[in-house]
């Protein structure tokens, strides 16, 4: 992909072949697959003895072609499954070398729910696709060496000794490129030395247990003292949440509001207490709504900072300056004033049309500038008073509500109120995102007294949901409305 310098890996690979007795010939081809387009190289060689021999030279293949192709190099996973969708990647004679790590396409990106496709799947393609599967994260390789993905890349092609060249003519095609050799070289020892062991696969291993810090204590006790064990690190990390969004205060209001979710979910479920956990899930989710103040706060914090500085791999003596493409729109304004300055810009034409004149075009702050920093830091500090903002008001409004119909629904259908206790999953995002998926929620919220009286009430709401997650424009959701009340 973009930036992964995978013209330089495929270069490489042309003049270790050309160095060691081989004709060889790259072509590629740029595509559109991933953030910046997803470019195929192909590279093709052939021994310079046997064209003396024949007394003619080769015809090479500008393209790969299905079923022909004796090692595919994936950069990423998503581009692994690809190469095995085009066919590229055959089990009687392809070597795949595949990173595991994930970049999400736009598709999955700008799904209404959770668009992200099934790593684990990715991967049990590969394993059974391939000849021979030798997946690890090279990305994570690569940021360990501070070099890009392509030397780490070259390693395991060296290491997965799939080509009739040793480890020192791979090291010394990297040397004559003569650019960034010793990082290179550092990236590509680790990629060769991650093939040690074949049969290994890296994967994630199983995630650590969460843990609060010492101002979470007593939230913590509570709730190990009163809410059930399936529930427990669901809630820390709700609280966790609510505090970093917030305060504790705010992360006990959390609590308090699943406490009576709780007793109604002990005395009408199985036990398994499925209702507690996911409306807690989407509780934590919505009280953490994002509005203007959450996003300065966490555009100007000292991670995000390293994280960019990170993966540009911007060396201690280099400048990395970031600029923010702002589009305030006047409701996210509105949002965060307080409330009776927030409702009188809103409903004030004039005062609408000024605001909006001056923020129509957006603006373009450098964060690593002074001033730039400064602006959103003032604007982030504006967490202090979100409780007294328009927008808190109307979202806990809208949350007590939401739980208060979960409650009493539960006491008479606990399968419909599980359903209902999901409904947040499409309040996501913000700004115009946002109150497409709220258009949603609300005309969900206002068929359910009428769909509650039937029969089959769990799956047509069901249908709803899931509707309204699969489509942001709310046409999905119009059809499936006219279908289930039908």
């Amino acid at each position: 992909m973009g930036g992964e310098g995978g013209g330089v890996l495929a270069d490489w690979i042309v003049d270790l072949a050309e160095h060691s007795g081989y004709c060889a010939q790259t072509t590629s081809v740029p595509g559109v697959a991933q953030r910046t387009g997803a470019t195929i190289y192909y590279v093709e060689i052939f021994p310079d003895a046997l064209v003396r021999a024949a007394g003619k030279e080769p015809v090479l293949a500008l393209m790969p072609v299905p079923g022909e192709v004796d090692i595919v190099i994936a950069s990423e996973l998503m581009e692994a499954g690809r190469a095995i969708q085009r066919g590229l990647v055959t089990p009687d004679r392809t070597a795949l070398i595949a990173s595991t790590h994930r970049v999400f396409s736009m598709t999955e990106r700008t799904a209404a729910d959770d668009g992200r496709v099934d790593a684990e799947k990715l991967l049990e393609a590969c394993q059974a696709a391939a000849k021979k599967s030798l997946c690890r994260d090279f990305e994570a390789l690569a940021s360990k060496k501070r070099s890009v993905i392509s030397a780490v890349l070259f390693g395991a092609l060296a290491g997965a000794e799939v080509l009739p060249f040793s480890r020192a003519q791979f090291e010394e095609a990297i040397r004559r490129g003569g650019v960034g050799v010793e990082s290179s070289l550092a990236a590509f020892a680790a990629g060769a030395d991650s093939l040690r062991d074949p049969a290994a696969v890296v994967a994630e291993g199983p995630q650590a247990s969460v843990r609060v810090g010492p101002r979470l204590q007593n939230l913590a006790a509570r709730i190990y003292g009163e809410f059930p064990a399936a529930a427990h690190e669901l809630l820390l990390t709700g609280i966790a949440r609510l505090t970093d969004y917030q305060d504790e205060r705010y992360a006990a209001e959390y609590l308090d509001r699943l406490q009576p979710v709780r007793e109604i979910d002990q005395r009408y479920g199985s036990g398994e207490f499925e209702l507690l956990r996911e409306a807690g899930r989407y509780l934590a989710l919505w009280m953490t709504y994002e509005d203007a103040i959450r996003v300065a706060d966490l555009k100007t914090r000292r991670t995000r900072f390293e994280r960019v500085t990170n993966e540009a791999r911007a060396q201690a003596a280099q400048l990395v300056q970031i600029h923010e493409f702002l589009y305030p729109r006047v409701e996210e304004l509105t949002d965060i004033l307080p409330r009776a300055l927030g409702r009188w810009l809103r409903e004030t034409p004039f005062a609408h049309r000024l605001v909006a004149g001056m923020t129509e075009r957006g603006r373009i702050v450098q964060t690593t500038s002074l001033l730039g920093f400064l602006q959103l830091y003032f604007i982030a500090g504006m967490r202090r008073g979100r409780r007294g903002s328009l927008r808190f008001a109307e979202e806990q409004k809208k949350i007590s509500d939401w739980l208060s119909c979960v409650a009493d629904l539960a006491k008479r259908d606990y399968l419909l109120a599980l359903e209902v206790a999901q409904f947040p999953r499409i309040l996501r995002g913000y700004g115009e995102t946002y109150l497409r998926g709220r258009q949603s929620f609300d005309a969900m919220t206002a068929a359910l007294p009428e769909l509650a009286q039937k029969s089959d009430a769990p799956n047509r709401v069901r249908k709803l949901r899931e509707a309204a997650q699969a489509d942001e424009s709310g046409q999905k959701l119009a059809a499936a409305l006219h279908e289930v009340m039908a």
